[in-house]
Parts: structure tokens; C-alpha cells; sequence
């Protein structure tokens, strides 16, 4: 049986490798195959799966296009968010399954695409604000990504990714992704996001919390510190995914978050996410549909421009540029070397100029959808190990990522103590990167500590990369103001020397001239 299987599978294989799209996808000239491609993909979907309900939660956190007029004591306004999240599920599915088609289809790449964490994170909490508490509102923030996306695409286009990444200190490019890193694991275990183990308080501005009951208003806590049974729920989660992450064991991200779910979703518990309530039973309504196609309409093209005006948004322009290049820069590059596609005489990869732009495009279509940046994903990385090598990956992935349209009812019912924990993971992934800073050199280190600890300490990824490169201008100007110092003095020195030679010169001619005068004289 085993082996009539296996006979089935290698026709099948050789099959597809020699039809029209086994030769498009260059399936024999990369030594891979179509189950190969399948397993690969499916290990890359699962392992990024998360950012579905992740990537959407976070966004809903700004309060999206929902107004504070909505706010009534009829439930509106929580209404509004409900519908809002919906649109962001089926946006982020629907932009990531765009992107994975266009890198498998143009860059011929095994890459996922997907919603970026990080920037959604910065989208959210810091342009936006929490329900809408920031400089900028959602609408400005989409046209943002926008201009962003074509700001990198015509980068890509003419080539000038690789000289703007040089710009940026080594150090504080390799702060960043540990300093977004903590950001993110911030985000992760708070309350409003995550699992709510840190919480405000009026003297330590922060405090531990797990709080079995918290002043909605203030979000401090009134009482059972420690005690909350989500926390505790969201904890196992934790040590779930941490546990397959020790054993190496592929999706163990997914399995932490879905085990918490599944135990979130009983009802008459201190832990579901459907209580006996008004808002609670209306979610278990749409719940049980469990299959259900949701049509986007309140972030589909939800772009203005009238908000370019202020400071805030050219900042965060400059900010999400310099983060998109930098790090699919970084990632793609890595990617292609885990997958032995880097061609070590040049430097480069097949299909690396148009994944750049696929990068771009998608970025794009994701502001007209209303989602942050699209990213390539560094979970492709479980994909490549499984023998993807060629774009059928990246399509298949594609394919995953359009049938999860369908399962809205399902992934709006994650909570957020089963989404936090993956944060904190992805966080402690991120900080993987500070071992490359060097420490021991000051004007290194200390740019890059500035960078890493405002992030999550002033809530903005942009103050922490403009205070690491500012410290960086600042501890190298005692060098430059030493180099030019030195320089002057040298060119002083020279300038002497020259008018001491040309004095001596003119000496010299005055005294030769002197002495045939007199020769003359004698002569005469």
C-alpha cells in the first residue's frame, strides 16, 4: 500500500515537473518537486496563519474608521469594531493571498507575504492611537501606506534600495528589529491586546496586573492582582508554543493560539469570549455561522490625504519607508540564502529585482484594502526547509490564504489572551539580532541601546530610530570636529611651508641678481 502510494506520488511528481507549469516554475532545474512545493507551502502557511486574526486585532485596536459619535449606550460603537475587525480579517487574507501570488507568479520565489507586524503595531498604536487617540487618523494612515508603497516601489524600480539602506548605522539597523522586537512583546502583554500582565498605575506609570478586575475607564486594577483566569489560560498558551519551539516542533505557534481558543469558545466559563451578554450573545450569533463570506466596506479604500499637512505624517513616511526597505532587504536576502539561491559570484539571487517590486505592489494594494504594509514573511523559512524552492510555494500559500476568506465567523472569535502570547514569541525571536551590535564599542553600543529601549518605553518605533541615529551624529562629532581640526592645522602647516619656499625662492633670485650687479661693476 505504502509503496503503490509512493509510486503514485513520484508519477504525479515527474508529471507536473514536465508539464507546461512544472517548466514555468522551474521545478527540475531547482531539484524540487510538486509534493515537495505542497508540504513546503502548507508549513509556511502555518506557521504565518496568525497574522490573520493577529494583524487584524491589532488594527481594530485603532478604532479604524469607526467614530467616537458611535459611542452610545446602545452598543454602537462595539458594534462598529465587531464589523471592523470582519473587514480587517478578510482584508489581511486577502492581501497576504495577492502578495504570495504575485511573488510566486513574477519572482518565481517560495516567499509568504503578508501584513507586517511591527508596522501595523506602529500604524495602530502609534499614528492612529488606541480607538483613534493619535496625531493622525485611520483614513490618512491608509493614504500613508499608500505613498509609502509607491515610494518603494519607484526605490526598487531604479535601484537605489541598497545605497538607502547604507545610510542608516549598522548599529541602529540591527537595533531596530530588537527594539520592535520589545515593542511588539509590549503590545503583547497588555490587556488591551494581549494578556494583560502589565497594566497602568497613577505612580510607577506601569505595574504588574493580571487584575481579576480592572477600572474600565482607567484600565487600573480594583482588585485580584495576579488572579485573572484569561491570564492564566493565556500562560499555557505560552508555554505550549514555547515547549513546541524547544522541540522544534513546525506550527507550534498555531497550536498554542488555537488551544486557547478552543477553550476560550466554551460558554459559562470565567474564561470564554462569549458571555451572557448583549455583545456576547450577538458574537455567538455570528460564531455558530462558522463558514460565512464577508464582504469588505468599511476599509476598502478608505484613503484621505487632507491630514499631509502635518509634520507627524512625513515622519511616519520617512519611518515606514526606512523600515520597509531595511527589512525586506534583510529578510529576502536571508531567505534566499537558507534556500541555497544566492549566487556566490555575484552576490545576488534569481527573481531578487522583481520581489522587491512584487514587495512594493502589494504594499499598495493592501493600503486600497485597508491594511499596513505587506512584508515578506521570515516563516517562510519552515517552507524552505520542508524543499520549497520555486514560486508554486509561494502560489499554494496563495491558495491558503484565499480559502481562509471563508472562515471569517471562526478567526473574529480569536481572543486577545491567545493572540498575545504569539506576540511575546515573535518578540523574543526579534531580539535574536543584538548579539551582531558591537557592545564594546561605545559609539556602536550606546546608539543602539537608545534605539532598542525607547520603542517600547515612548510607545513609537520612530522616536527610537531618530534618537539612535541622532545619538549616533552626536558621539561622532568629537571625531569629525578632532579630523577637522587636524585637517586645518595640516593645511596650515602646507601653506606655511609654501610661503617659506617662496620666500626662499625670491631670496635667492634677489641675492643671484644682487651678485651679477656687482660682477658687472668690477667688470666695468
Amino acid at each position: 500500500m505504502g509503496r503503490d502510494r509512493k509510486t503514485m506520488q513520484r508519477g504525479l511528481d515527474e508529471a507536473i515537473s514536465k508539464s507546461k507549469v512544472g517548466k514555468f516554475f522551474k521545478l527540475e532545474a531547482r531539484k524540487t518537486t510538486f509534493t515537495k512545493e505542497l508540504r513546503a507551502a502548507t508549513a509556511t502557511f502555518l506557521t504565518m496563519a496568525y497574522i490573520i486574526s493577529v494583524n487584524a486585532t491589532i488594527l481594530a485596536d485603532s478604532g479604524g474608521t469607526c467614530s467616537a459619535s458611535d459611542l452610545n449606550p446602545n452598543g454602537a460603537y462595539e458594534k462598529c469594531l465587531s464589523k471592523l475587525k470582519s473587514d480587517l480579517i478578510v482584508a489581511t487574507s486577502l492581501s497576504s493571498m495577492i502578495g504570495s501570488f504575485a511573488m510566486g507568479f513574477l519572482a518565481n520565489l517560495p516567499l509568504g507575504l503578508a501584513p507586517g507586524m511591527g508596522p501595523n503595531a506602529y500604524l495602530a498604536y502609534n499614528l492612529v492611537g488606541f480607538h483613534g487617540s493619535g496625531p493622525i487618523s485611520y483614513k490618512t494612515a491608509m493614504a500613508l501606506v499608500l505613498v509609502e508603497g509607491c515610494a518603494f516601489l519607484a526605490i526598487a524600480l531604479l535601484g537605489l534600495r541598497a545605497k538607502l539602506a547604507r545610510l542608516i548605522p549598522s548599529s541602529v539597523r540591527l537595533a531596530c528589529g530588537a527594539g520592535i522586537g520589545l515593542f511588539i512583546a509590549s503590545v503583547g502583554l497588555q490587556a488591551h491586546e494581549g494578556l494583560g500582565l502589565i497594566g497602568p498605575d497613577t505612580s510607577t506609570l506601569v505595574t504588574l496586573a493580571a487584575c481579576k478586575n480592572i477600572n474600565p475607564i482607567s484600565g487600573e486594577c480594583i482588585g485580584g492582582k495576579m488572579q485573572s483566569p484569561t491570564f492564566w489560560l493565556g500562560m499555557v498558551g505560552f508555554l505550549i508554543i514555547c515547549y513546541g519551539l524547544m522541540k522544534n516542533i513546525k506550527c507550534s505557534m498555531i497550536y498554542g493560539m488555537v488551544f486557547v481558543t478552543l477553550v476560550s469558545w466554551i460558554r459559562g466559563t470565567s474564561v470564554t469570549i462569549f458571555p451572557y451578554t448583549q455583545l456576547g450573545d450577538s458574537s455567538y450569533k455570528y460564531f455558530k455561522k462558522i463558514v460565512d463570506f464577508h464582504k469588505i466596506e468599511s476599509t476598502f479604500l478608505a484613503i484621505s490625504f487632507t491630514e499631509f499637512n502635518k509634520s507627524q505624517v512625513w515622519l511616519a513616511l520617512v519611518t515606514l519607508l526606512y523600515v520597509d526597505v531595511l527589512a525586506t532587504t534583510c529578510t529576502l536576502y536571508t531567505l534566499a540564502e537558507v534556500g541555497g539561491l544566492v549566487k556566490e559570484e555575484e552576490g545576488a539571487f534569481e527573481g531578487e529585482y522583481v520581489a522587491y517590486m512584487v514587495d512594493a505592489g502589494a504594499t499598495i494594494v493592501g493600503s486600497a484594502l485597508g491594511v499596513s504594509p505587506i512584508a515578506t514573511y521570515v516563516e517562510s523559512t519552515a517552507g524552505i526547509r520542508e524543499g520549497g524552492r520555486t514560486g508554486f510555494t509561494a502560489v499554494i500559500i496563495g491558495i491558503y490564504f484565499g480559502l481562509s476568506i471563508f472562515f471569517t465567523p471562526l478567526l473574529t472569535s480569536v481572543p486577545p489572551w491567545a493572540v498575545g502570547p504569539s506576540l511575546v514569541v515573535v518578540g523574543v525571536m526579534m531580539m535574536k539580532v543584538v548579539k551582531e551590535i558591537d557592545w564594546d564599542n561605545i559609539k556602536e553600543g550606546v546608539p543602539a541601546f537608545v534605539t532598542i529601549i525607547l520603542m517600547p518605553l515612548t510607545y513609537s518605533i520612530s522616536n527610537g530610530i531618530v534618537g539612535g541615529i541622532g545619538m549616533y551624529i552626536a558621539l561622532g562629532l568629537y571625531d569629525n570636529i578632532v579630523c577637522g581640526f587636524k585637517w586645518v592645522i595640516k593645511m596650515r602647516r602646507m601653506m606655511v611651508r609654501e610661503e617659506n619656499q617662496v620666500s626662499a625662492a625670491a631670496t635667492t633670485t634677489a641675492t643671484a641678481a644682487k651678485r651679477d650687479v656687482e660682477i658687472n661693476v668690477e667688470l666695468i
